[in-house]
């Protein structure tokens, strides 16, 4: 077996930029086709690399990890060159990446432009990483499509490689992580769709490169950037549903320019969860004007009672951080326990605590130092009472809403005055007095 070192003298030489962004999460670098994974509670990014502003066409010379504790502050961490890999050389066509964690490893896998699929293992998300291959993990005559832009997928403690452009093909793993243990097998998609494809109609084009894979309550979700669709098992078949992206999704400023199909297309990315919530990080070039230099945004995702994700937000606020002057979502938390999500009755989302002490997150709260109130968008049913802590459940007390129960059977505002505020304040509420059920948060304002 050929192992060969990939050295991190660049860890040293290199002059690492922070950023503390919101979206694009990294802006002006060309950081695209991002898949986002939590290992020891932070988020690590694998992507590819748009090399320049000026690009007139796909120049992606190396890959890349970026981490973040929060989804907020991004630092550069890893850099891994083709020439350090099978390829042996310059490359300029160094396409989507992803990675995995098992007994102690971890697995970056990567595009070897739309032909191939390598890999490198190291002892942290970061590196050092070797090439114990020496070859290609999927090789370009495996199956009828092309063996790139790969996702890889652990259910129940095995892993699964995904991979392929219009048809797709998934095999599970063996435990070493480099070999498969089974015969690619297509993945069958009833009704599908996508940027090439909106009518059904397009049987050469019909769904797009970039698959992946992920899961919630119990159904698996098959996705090509914003196009998903959804089934009881893992290989299918799947029956699409619809894209997260709409019209209706855009912030003023975020919905041009675009790719030539419009919109839907390129948005190259992944799913994850972190600290029970969901969120969707994905290509755009509605800031940089060019679609071979591209950023990557994260949205929140919800999913409603079907089990079918709801419409995203595309804007520039992002995620993990929140303006004062607007009117904050309560399930765009960052961090919750003992809550859950629901479909309200006004065409949006609630939370609602499940038991005393329940509580979210919401840091970085920017522009409170002219706000001398809180309103709260409630239901009732019970009197209730949210401590208001900095930073956790355990953090200090800033103040307390008395929250009475609700006169009628809707969302009511309540206004509560606030002490002890900074101008950026990271803001926990802790849920008191709750029963069966008994209190529903819409969103929440600060006023002045």
């Amino acid at each position: 077996m050929n192992l060969k070192p990939i050295h991190l003298a660049y860890l040293f030489l290199l002059s690492f930029n922070f950023f503390s962004a919101q979206n694009p999460i990294v802006p002006n670098q060309g950081l695209n086709d991002p898949h986002i994974h939590i290992f020891n509670d932070t988020a690590y990014v694998y992507a590819s690399h748009d090399k320049s502003k000026e690009n007139k066409k796909f120049i992606m010379e190396d890959w890349w990890v970026w981490s973040s504790p929060d989804l907020v502050n991004w630092k550069k961490r890893s850099v891994l060159n083709p020439k350090d890999t099978y390829i042996g050389k310059d490359f300029t066509r160094c396409w989507a990446t992803d990675a995995a964690y098992k007994n102690g490893k971890y697995y970056w896998y990567f595009s070897e432009g739309n032909e191939q699929t390598g890999v490198v293992v190291g002892d942290t998300p970061v590196g050092p990483w070797k090439d114990v291959l020496g070859k290609p993990l999927l090789n370009s005559d495996l199956t009828p499509t092309h063996e790139y832009d790969m996702a890889v997928f652990e259910d129940n403690g095995e892993h699964y490689i995904i991979f392929g452009v219009w048809d797709y093909y998934i095999a599970k793993l063996n435990d070493d992580m480099i070999s498969l243990a089974e015969t690619p097998k297509k993945i069958e998609i009833t009704g599908v769709r996508g940027p090439y494809n909106t009518d059904g109609s397009n049987k050469e084009m019909p769904s797009d490169d970039k698959p992946f894979l992920h899961k919630y309550n119990g159904k698996y979700y098959l996705s090509w950037g914003c196009f998903y669709a959804m089934s009881d098992n893992l290989y299918g078949p799947y029956d699409y549903k619809d894209s997260v992206i709409k019209e209706e999704s855009f912030a003023e400023g975020y919905n041009a320019p675009t790719w030539p199909n419009g919109f839907l297309q390129g948005r190259h990315g992944s799913f994850f969860e972190w600290h029970n919530q969901w969120y969707y990080v994905y290509c755009d070039i509605s800031q940089t004007g060019n679609r071979y230099f591209r950023d990557s945004f994260i949205s929140y995702v919800h999913y409603k009672a079907n089990g079918e994700m709801a419409t995203i937000r595309v804007d520039g606020v992002g995620v993990g951080n929140y303006n004062a002057n607007n009117t904050i979502e309560a399930e765009d938390y960052f961090k919750s326990e003992g809550t859950v999500k629901i479909e309200n009755t006004i065409g949006g989302f609630s939370i609602q605590p499940q038991h005393d002490g329940s509580y979210t997150v919401y840091p970085n709260v920017k522009g409170l130092n002219d706000k001398n109130s809180i309103e709260l968008q409630v239901i009732a049913r019970e009197a209730a009472q949210i401590e208001v802590r900095a930073d956790s459940p355990n953090g200090k007390l800033l103040f307390t809403c008395n929250v009475p129960k609700n006169d009628i059977y809707t969302l009511q505002k309540r206004a509560f005055d606030i002490e002890n505020i900074e101008n950026i304040q990271s803001i926990c509420f802790v849920y008191k007095g709750i029963k069966d059920k008994s209190f529903t948060l819409n969103r929440f304002q600060f006023k002045n």
